[in-house]
């Protein structure tokens, strides 16, 4: 069954026969006035009912936040081990780019470009 459907049957089943902070009047009152014994038991079987399907729903609800919450700290943790492995390597390319004197990295960058057009008009 469909789990928004299976959902708002619960709260069909839960809220059916409540009306404006009461119980309906489903006969529970005879003609006197008086509460009849058994019609006061079904309304207490089916506020129990009530309850139980409640406290059913709210279970489901706080398992999934628990495996919601577990997803996110795995994803957090996730993303700082990334965040760090990302910044060791920020550190070595600062490193290497601070060790190479500024002649030495334009002589390459040149070289790799005349190599390019070597290239391209090789296979033009």
């Amino acid at each position: 069954m469909n789990p928004r459907r299976e959902n708002r049957n619960n709260r069909v089943a839960l809220f059916d026969g409540i009306e404006e902070g009461g119980i309906r009047a489903q006969s529970l009152y005879s003609s006197s006035h008086e509460i009849d014994e058994h019609d006061n038991e079904q309304a207490m079987d089916g506020l129990q009912d009530r309850v139980s399907l409640l406290k059913r729903l709210s279970g489901d609800i706080q398992e999934e936040v628990d495996t919601h919450n577990r997803m996110l700290d795995h994803m957090g943790n996730d993303m700082d081990s990334s965040r760090g492995v990302l910044s060791g390597t920020m550190d070595k390319f600062k490193m290497v780019f601070e060790t190479k004197s500024s002649r030495r990295m334009f002589t390459l960058v040149a070289s790799f470009v005349v190599l390019f057009l070597i290239v391209y008009y090789l296979t033009r």
